[in-house]
Parts: structure tokens; C-alpha cells; sequence
């Protein structure tokens, strides 16, 4: 007998909360259940989907695609992107969040979009998400580093954390 493992993935809801919340921690992060319940709000208002992978029915990884980013040139071009990517780590090197990026493609193609974004942390606890989306296909936008979404100027100083991230598209076509 063999322990074949299924992986689904769905459109998460408001009933998700407690599940993406419990992804956040065991990631190692603390969740923000306000930053969830805003996420979930918006997908009810059709600015945003969750996507949960699932493994035989349990809740392993999410992410969102945004189709109103706060980054201005996706906004200014019409770039959906692809937000905070989450895998628990006992799940992770499976090949669940390429799955979950190309889910992101598939239904950014479907609706017309012509690319799509996803940012990366620059510091080293990103590095395995940095050289994953480069093997997929994504480059840099040419526009430089941002902090919080926004553009940041030469010599402006910002701390190395979370927020400091590079703008990443790939055309869909």
C-alpha cells in the first residue's frame, strides 16, 4: 500500500482565517489575524484571492494574488502579483510553492493579464525564494530596490528586514 500524497488547491474564504493564521505561526511568523481579516475582506470584494494548498485536506501553504498591488508601476502597468507565500516548513523543497506560483500564472492568464509580479526580501532568510523565482522566470522590473512598496532613493538608508524587497514580473505570455 502506498501513501500517495494529494495536493489541492482552492480559494480560501472568511471561514479560512483560523487556517491562515495557524500557517503564519507555524512559518515561524507571527500572524497578524487584522492583516488576515483585511485579506479576506478584500477577496470578498474581489481585489484579492487566497489560494490554500492543501495536502489530503489539510491547510500546508497559501498565497494571494492581488490584482490591485500597492506598488505603483504594477498599479501603473495593470501587474497583478503574487503576496506573501507562505509553505509550513515541514513542507517545503516539495515543490508546493512552484504549484501555487503557476496556479497564480494560470489564473492571472486566464483574466487577461499580460504579467505578473511578486516581490522578494533581500536578506538571506529569502534566499531559497530569491533563487526560486529566478529559475521560473522572473526578473527584476529595472526600477530598483523598494522599502514598504515604495521606490527607494541612492544612499537612502533603510534596515535589512522584511519590508526591504526587489519587484520581481514575468510576462505570461
Amino acid at each position: 500500500m502506498t501513501n500517495k500524497k494529494t495536493f489541492q488547491i482552492r480559494k480560501g474564504s472568511a471561514r479560512d482565517t483560523q487556517l491562515l493564521n495557524d500557517i503564519c505561526y507555524s512559518c515561524g511568523e507571527a500572524a497578524y489575524e487584522d492583516d488576515v481579516v483585511k485579506n479576506i475582506k478584500c477577496a470578498g470584494e474581489g481585489n484579492r484571492v487566497i489560494f490554500i494548498i492543501e495536502e489530503n485536506g489539510l491547510g500546508v501553504g497559501y498565497c494571494i494574488f492581488n490584482c490591485q498591488p500597492r506598488y505603483a508601476l504594477f498599479k501603473k502597468l495593470d501587474i497583478p502579483a503574487i503576496q506573501d507565500l507562505k509553505i509550513i516548513p515541514e513542507f517545503r523543497r516539495s515543490g508546493l510553492a512552484t504549484m501555487l506560483i503557476h496556479y497564480c500564472e494560470n489564473y492571472a492568464h486566464e483574466r487577461g493579464y499580460n504579467d505578473i509580479g511578486i516581490s522578494v526580501a533581500l536578506h538571506s532568510g529569502f534566499g531559497p525564494a530569491q533563487r526560486l523565482y529566478v529559475k521560473l522566470g522572473y526578473v527584476p522590473d529595472g526600477a530598483g530596490v523598494t522599502y514598504n512598496r515604495k521606490l527607494i532613493s541612492p544612499m537612502e538608508m533603510r534596515p535589512i528586514d522584511d519590508d526591504l524587497c526587489l519587484m520581481l514580473v514575468k510576462p505570461l505570455s
